[in-house]
């Protein structure tokens, strides 16, 4: 989907180093009684790649179309580059590149042929639109299929081709509603890698449902969930808020499962222990610490109660937390208390 460029005889703006990137403040959408988003605020900064997560049907996709414009709001303000997308939406509009779920492409256009087009939509002709066509191209890997009809494209090959008319213009901003949908896993490491290296000078933001996304190309993540942010930090400080964050797994081999139970039990740095295995001749435990900030003592204590009791131990190893622990304890917990 092409957006809006910016005439040559606009005034100039002022650089996004020294403005806001996106800054979206008490947003809400009503669709009837049917509330998609309620009253959301979160920004993204230049060099911030921000992960938008949530289950089918949490708001995500209405957030982004709020955010590019394609949507107005029913309360609330979104600026880019410090421009309200309401109220001034060709000045937002042009600063963004932004890729929708399944992307809309004129199909009987050869690849080459739609990003030209999308190229004089922006306002970049002549020799600009031959070095913009390239760069796209050449990003997102679609020098085989270049000249072929869009309509013979595979998914795949569509999808890069909806994501190359979002970088098209080399924009600041990039907002992208599940960029690797539909791709194999080869596609989806190309499109992830491809995200972090942009991300390094961009402000960039993705929807999406897979957990392993955010944690391979995020520095930020939000958690929205009926249309509600429930839960806003880098993936680490998501996997901390986990149950099994600064537990221990402690694999042994030659011992009962009572004798491990109640031993690493009486350490004092214990809150509890559970048997992950039983399966002789290899007892697997995990360790939970008593409170914050003391998993350090209860690592020493353990390896002290192995030595003690000359166990084999096969591993000792800490549990930094897992978001998909996260995700699903506060988006089914949220749908509890509904």
């Amino acid at each position: 989907m092409c957006l809006p460029a910016r005439p040559n005889d606009w005034p100039s703006v002022p650089t996004l180093n020294q403005i806001e990137m996106i800054q979206v403040e008490n947003l809400s959408k009503d669709f009837g009684p049917k509330v998609a988003v309620n009253n959301v605020s979160f920004s993204v900064e230049r060099g911030e790649i921000l992960g938008f997560l949530g289950p089918n049907g949490a708001g995500k996709s209405t957030t982004m179309r709020l955010i590019t414009g394609f949507l107005p709001p029913t309360a609330g303000v979104v600026k880019v580059g410090g421009n309200d997308v309401t109220e001034k939406p060709i000045e937002a509009k042009r600063l963004m590149g932004y890729l929708p779920e399944s992307a809309p492409l004129y199909t009987d256009m050869t690849v080459e042929g739609f990003l030209g087009f999308c190229a004089e939509v922006r306002g970049i002709n002549g020799a600009d639109k031959a070095k913009a066509i390239d760069r796209a191209i050449d990003m997102c890997f679609l020098k085989s299929v270049r000249h072929q009809s869009v309509d013979t494209l595979s998914k795949g090959f569509r999808h890069r081709t909806g994501f190359a008319q979002a970088i098209i213009h080399d924009p600041d901003i990039l907002v992208m509603d599940e960029p690797t949908d539909g791709l194999d896993p080869n596609q989806k490491h190309e499109v992830r890698s491809l995200i972090r290296r942009m991300g390094q000078s961009k402000a960039i933001i993705f929807s999406t449902h897979i957990l392993e996304e955010v944690e391979a190309a995020c520095t930020r993540a939000i958690i929205i969930d009926q249309g509600k942010i429930v839960a806003n930090g880098t993936p680490e400080e998501l996997k901390a808020k986990s149950e099994l964050a600064n537990s221990y797994i402690v694999s042994i081999s030659g011992t009962e499962v009572g004798a491990v139970r109640d031993k690493l039990g009486s350490v004092i740095q214990s809150a509890k222990v559970t048997i992950v295995n039983d399966k002789a001749p290899t007892v697997v435990a995990r360790v939970f610490p008593k409170k914050a900030g003391t998993d350090g003592e209860l690592g020493q204590a353990i390896f002290a109660v192995a030595a003690q009791n000359n166990w084999k131990v096969n591993e000792i190893k800490k549990e930094e937390g897992r978001l998909d622990d996260v995700f699903r304890n506060i988006t089914l917990s949220d749908t509890k208390t509904q």
